[in-house]
């Protein structure tokens, strides 16, 4: 039977391509996203389609991966989900996921991070994965631990969010087999 890393039964994850240029620039221009993301400006068209371009997308070459997260019965994209700070010699990467407002709540970046791992972890063969999550952002926080990822550490005074700093927490999973 052949393995399939990046779809299920309701999504697939897949490049980004040109056509997708609107959902990226409507995502990353969203303010309310910006305290997670450490990005403060917004992103232009261009710059946006010279990333489609430019990228090779291959892990190995770009040291990061954008995946588009779609529903399989209507090919509308409700998502993004990200390997960051690849690490080949070390076996590690970064996973940062966004899903568009009126998506949320309804299991797809759960089904997507499920995904990821399964691919990460079967087929890039990462010993791995990790990410940061506000001590505020529960959903996250739920989120991650149902995928098994635990609490490793907490990064203090980590996000600003208006006149305040917040913390994150750590969070890994590792790769036992």
């Amino acid at each position: 039977m052949k393995q399939t890393f990046l779809n299920n039964q309701q999504i697939y994850l897949r490049a980004a391509e040109p056509e997708d240029l609107e959902v990226m620039y409507e995502m990353e221009n969203d303010p309310g996203s910006w305290d997670v993301s450490s990005f403060i400006v917004p992103y232009s068209r261009y710059v946006l389609k010279q990333y489609i371009e430019d990228s090779q997308c291959d892990v190995f070459a770009d040291k990061q991966l954008r995946l588009m997260i779609v529903k399989r019965d209507n090919n509308q994209v409700v998502g993004t989900i990200d390997l960051t700070d690849f690490v080949p010699m070390h076996g590690r990467a970064g996973v940062g996921i966004a899903v568009k407002t009126e998506f949320r709540r309804q299991g797809f970046a759960r089904q997507a991070l499920e995904l990821l791992i399964r691919y990460s972890f079967d087929f890039l063969h990462l010993r791995q994965l990790y990410a940061y999550v506000s001590v505020e952002n529960e959903a996250s926080q739920r989120l991650f631990s149902s995928c098994g990822f635990v609490q490793t550490g907490i990064m203090k005074d980590w996000l600003r969010e208006k006149d305040k700093y917040e913390d994150v927490f750590f969070m890994q999973l590792i790769n036992l087999v």
